[in-house]
């Protein structure tokens, strides 16, 4: 694997781990375009570890607020609904592993669940604003679209976001949630992955260079969804993802 390689996956990484497009299923098309031969999600996993550095910079302020007022009620309530998004994808990537492993190497697969995400991004066109407040239920239902986000393809962001935009949340609490619910998620898979991985088809140079540049694509481009979440456009993200999905899955790219 070369270096330029790895700089261009992680940029993908970068760019596509927020946006709601799918940053596995662009991983995947990636290689396939580099013509890279990396069996599983390895690397995936590490240019995750990026990206999760991107998160916790761009929402230092809230994580601080959160572990540094414990005794606060309605923070407790917060990481209570945290507990409950976390526990679906927990499940699901403990119990579905090596099955979600392999898709990872079935591009017309990941091409049908860009498709389907596109369908998702779009309806968000048409649900209708409202401004609730954050439940243990509502935080359950983002979980599950969390737990649905591993399949590559499907969008993290864009899942756990329209979900909570249809629970009735506003964008940016939806966004807030979203990607505080992705840390422990992100740390798990990590950990999961090094437990069971026996040889790594990388090295550390590699490893390193990947984090950076996902790490640093991945703080602008969260920096910049977040601006644009409050135009209500995220369908725009929709219409993209048909286009991909439709071209990888009649092998037009």
């Amino acid at each position: 694997m070369q270096y330029i390689d790895t700089i261009i996956l992680a940029i993908l990484q970068g760019l596509t781990e927020f946006l709601p497009i799918s940053s596995s299923g662009h991983l995947v098309i990636g290689q396939k375009l580099l013509n890279i031969n990396l069996p599983g999600n390895a690397f995936e996993v590490v240019l995750h570890l990026g990206t999760l550095m991107s998160i916790i910079t761009v929402f230092k302020g809230e994580i601080k607020a959160i572990i540094f007022n414990l005794s606060d009620s309605s923070n407790q309530y917060y990481i209570s609904a945290l507990v409950f998004g976390t526990i679906p994808a927990l499940l699901v990537g403990l119990l579905l592993r090596d099955s979600i492993s392999l898709i990872f190497d079935d591009i017309r697969f990941v091409s049908l669940s860009l498709i389907c995400t596109g369908i998702m991004l779009m309806t968000s066109k048409f649900i209708v604003k409202r401004n609730i407040k954050l439940t243990l239920f509502i935080g359950l239902l983002i979980g599950l679209a969390q737990a649905a986000a591993i399949i590559p393809g499907i969008s993290r962001s864009g899942a756990t976001i329209c979900m909570g935009i249809l629970m009735g949340l506003s964008a940016p609490e939806a966004a807030r949630f979203s990607f505080l619910l992705s840390i422990p998620v992100i740390i798990g898979a990590g950990l999961l992955t090094a437990i069971n991985i026996k040889t790594i088809p990388f090295g550390f140079d590699i490893a390193l260079l990947g984090i950076f540049f996902s790490y640093l694509v991945g703080w602008m481009s969260l920096k910049w969804l977040l601006t644009i979440l409050n135009s209500g456009k995220l369908y725009w993200f929709g219409i993209y993802c048909l286009i991909i999905g439709f071209f990888c899955f009649y092998d037009l790219i």
